[in-house]
């Protein structure tokens, strides 16, 4: 077509027969868009037929590159379990991975040897190469001569697929595929249900696809729980959308806990520059790939969401890796006996369990005296924190004694003041009231 959207004559090469590619490919670059709407609209429609017929021409020359390769390695005297090993070279020339290559050389096999009727639908344009795939797909299990009568059934070149979408095609590929064989499409329905799986594919913006392949009822009935919930709380007033319900339901119900990420380890790694510093040195998701430095700290410290309905754990609300210790009334307590050795007294903290990073600590013993080395495996903050030496240096219990420490008003024994006086009277424990 001209600039104008009139058709003109095609190029005098594509009509001697040693015309190649690369005069279609010329020919097809020194086209412009027209200046008319339907002048644009029949261009998209010739280029879409294009395609259709480009798909063709390169199913009918992987063939034939397949077969060319066979006959080489028989002749260089190449077993026959190893003949064809031209779908590398495939993929390579498409652009594609090893494994897409393979696919792409059955689905031409398929439609050069076993389905005419489809493969001539694709050169005349009256299918595309998604909906030809649909139909060799669909017919997988047959035999070749049952796949030739379905493919003669369907009569996809004389026009039967106009109009009509990928179910639909999909829907009469599996009607005539039963009616032919129903033995073989019922066994590779019962063998299907082996190859239910999930995976996790990256996708944009630090979001991932997670898919599970599952059978058709227990796949229904998972969708059918997390529908109904979201319905139920969208009635009650939720402002989330109904996706967003599902999802974060479907996270709730896998992991057992709001957020999805208390105590399951994601092997973030990053850079304490990143952590501590506010550095924009990416971080590392093993599974996904490269995060953002601030979607990693985001997600070691989340802040509460307010279109949820449950908030975060408490443990989830702080990135400190020791939290600090309540001060407690004075007076309040029995003050804990000195370890061996004239070493200060252990205090645990509460534990945390935070998302694992590159940074990581055993949590503190739980008892009131620590193993040997326990103070040099904290980090240096809550050593100077919870180690400092008391001001009235306890006495060391005699030996053998045992039992609980002497009681309360001992000079030696006392709990030590206070850094920083206040004029604020004393407060009497609650238990001694």
């Amino acid at each position: 077509m001209d600039d104008k959207g009139k058709p003109v004559a095609a190029p005098a090469a594509a009509h001697r027969r040693d015309a190649t590619v690369q005069d279609a490919i010329r020919a097809l670059t020194a086209i412009r868009p027209c200046d008319e709407s339907a002048g644009l609209i029949d261009q998209l429609r010739e280029l879409e037929y294009l395609k259709s017929v480009a798909a063709s021409l390169q199913a009918r020359v992987a063939v034939a590159f397949d077969a060319a390769q066979r006959r080489a390695q028989a002749e260089a005297g190449v077993s026959a379990d190893e003949l064809g090993q031209g779908a590398a070279q495939i993929a390579l020339a498409r652009r594609e991975s090893p494994a897409r290559g393979s696919r792409l050389l059955g689905l031409a096999k398929a439609l050069v040897t076993e389905m005419p009727r489809t493969l001539a639908a694709l050169q005349n344009g009256q299918l595309n190469e998604w909906r030809a795939t649909l139909l060799v797909k669909e017919t997988a299990c047959l035999a070749a001569e049952d796949r030739c009568a379905v493919d003669e059934q369907l009569a996809a070149d004389t026009g039967t697929f106009t109009g009509a979408g990928d179910r639909a095609i999909i829907a009469a590929a599996c009607s005539a595929s039963y009616r032919l064989d129903p033995r073989s499409v019922a066994d590779r329905a019962r063998n299907a249900a082996g190859d239910r799986h999930v995976s996790l594919r990256p996708a944009p913006d630090t979001m991932c696809y997670l898919t599970a392949l599952l059978p058709v009822s227990e796949g229904v009935a998972v969708h059918a729980v997390l529908t109904r919930h979201a319905d139920a709380l969208r009635s009650d007033g939720d402002s989330r959308s109904r996706g967003q319900i599902m999802a974060d339901d479907l996270v709730e119900r896998i992991t057992g806990a709001p957020g999805g990420i208390t105590g399951i380890e994601i092997q973030l790694i990053m850079t304490d520059r990143s952590l501590f510093h506010g550095d924009s040195e990416p971080a590392r998701l093993p599974g996904y790939g490269i995060v953002p430095a601030g979607w990693a700290r985001k997600i070691i410290t989340p802040a509460p969401c307010s279109g949820h309905r449950n908030r975060r754990p408490e443990h989830m609300a702080a990135p400190a890796l020791h939290s600090p210790r309540k001060r407690r009334p004075r007076g309040h307590g029995l003050p804990r006996p000195a370890l061996p050795g004239g070493a200060p007294p252990f205090h645990p903290g509460p534990r945390r369990h935070l998302p694992h990073t590159v940074l990581r600590r055993a949590d503190p013993p739980s008892g009131p005296h620590r193993p040997p080395g326990t103070a040099a495996a904290l980090p240096a903050a809550v050593t100077a924190r919870d180690f400092a030496k008391p001001a009235t240096t306890p006495k060391k219990p005699s030996a053998g004694a045992s039992g609980p420490a002497p009681a309360r008003g001992t000079p030696s024994q006392s709990r030590p003041p206070p850094a920083t006086a206040t004029n604020q009277p004393r407060r009497p424990c609650p238990a001694h009231r």
